[in-house]
């Protein structure tokens, strides 16, 4: 085989094994630049008093002062106010519960604009499976081949899950899988918090439409979203977590599982893994 020499060809193909296949701009994104620090305010014009002493501006030096006021004893400290709930995550509530159905809830996301990976997106990317399975699979994003085909895990990935589960007796048409995110991140990369957050009214509601009897967070990004756990998935898989909602009669056993792609790259965490899954197959039995 010909080894090509171009350091272009070389750069292309250097790109496409870290996933990037797709531009989204003009100009390529940085996501590791430090973000953009406020510019100085420039200095007053002659014969017009310095803000500070205009009232305009507080000094640095007052903010600081107050912001470490000494408080008396016994008493405490004001209350921060409540994270604000952004316009997207409101609308996305209002729309995921309004949905009486799975297709009346994909039919919401089709018509949500309050999420920007969409705009990079090929396909929505809703969920596969047999949506009456006792079993149902959430994972954190689309990838490449995902977004092509509109359907979750099936790419290199998808495979490997399949041929696990298959292990114990579970298919496609006897299981159930979707993602927290519906859309794929340009280059595959990790879903921003507001990303996540726009998307998890719909995943929640996705969920309890479903109504499964065991539910199964693959990797740590459907953990932290569902389950509210910052523990690493490591120290969290294998063991089972109760997952709650309003819109479920009861809770529901969810296990954490390793995510495929990290047994891609750490294959030694296979025994690990097959000994979680012998752990579902034990509970869905006694389900039967």
């Amino acid at each position: 085989m010909t080894v090509s020499t171009n350091p272009d060809l070389a750069a292309l193909r250097w790109y496409l094994d870290m996933g990037i296949d797709e531009a989204t701009g003009e100009v390529a994104a940085d996501w590791l630049a430090p973000k953009p620090t406020a510019t100085t305010a420039p200095a007053p014009a002659a014969g017009t008093a310095p803000a500070a002493v205009s009232g305009t501006a507080a000094p640095t030096a007052a903010r600081t002062a107050a912001a470490q006021t000494i408080l008396p004893p016994g008493a405490s400290p004001p209350a921060r106010p409540a994270a604000p709930v952004l316009p997207a995550a409101q609308d996305a509530q209002r729309l995921a519960q309004a949905a009486r159905s799975l297709a009346e809830l994909e039919d919401a996301l089709r018509a949500f604009d309050g999420c920007g990976l969409k705009q990079t997106a090929t396909n929505l990317v809703f969920g596969d499976g047999n949506p009456q399975s006792k079993v149902m699979l959430v994972g954190e994003a689309p990838g490449a081949d995902e977004d092509r085909q509109g359907k979750p895990f099936v790419g290199v990935s998808g495979q490997l899950l399949d041929q696990m589960l298959g292990f114990i007796g579970l298919t496609r048409e006897t299981f159930y899988i979707s993602n927290q995110v519906y859309w794929r991140p340009p280059g595959n990369r990790k879903p921003t918090d507001a990303e996540v957050a726009a998307c998890q009214p719909f995943i929640m509601r996705h969920i309890e439409l479903v109504a499964p009897k065991l539910l199964v967070l693959v990797g740590g990004a459907s953990t932290r979203t569902l389950l509210g756990r910052t523990d690493g998935v490591l120290k969290l898989r294998g063991r089972w977590f109760e997952y709650a909602s309003p819109g479920l009669s009861g809770p529901i056993p969810a296990m954490v599982l390793l995510h495929p792609a990290f047994l891609l790259r750490t294959p030694a965490y296979k025994r690990e893994v097959w000994r979680d899954l012998l752990t579902v197959k034990q509970r869905l039995d006694l389900l039967q």
